[in-house]
């Protein structure tokens, strides 16, 4: 399944989308360690992979639009998806698919 989704552009969006979700959520759990526990390691390692994998979902995005001929409306909501706790996942059920 993973090898068919790598094979389109948005296939690779959804991807990204999924792991860019996973890390903003574990991101907030991160920050708890952080600020609660004076951890700062664990969220320095999930912050860097969340900022790589964020630019990612951005430039995807903007690919799959090129690709696929998006309206602004739909391009706005993606960008806003990736602004908003669980917003990527949701965002794979409404538009990406």
């Amino acid at each position: 399944m993973i090898n068919n989704l790598l094979k389109t552009a948005v296939g690779r969006l959804r991807i990204i989308a999924f792991l860019e979700g996973c890390s903003y959520l574990l991101l907030g759990f991160t920050m708890i360690l952080k600020y609660k526990f004076g951890m700062p390691q664990p969220n320095y390692v999930v912050g860097l992979a969340h900022g790589i994998l964020f630019v990612l979902y951005i430039v995807l995005v903007l690919q799959v639009s090129f690709l696929q001929r998006w309206n602004l409306v739909k391009i706005f909501w993606a960008f806003i998806a990736s602004l908003v706790p669980f917003g990527t996942f949701y965002a794979d059920k409404t538009i990406f698919r």
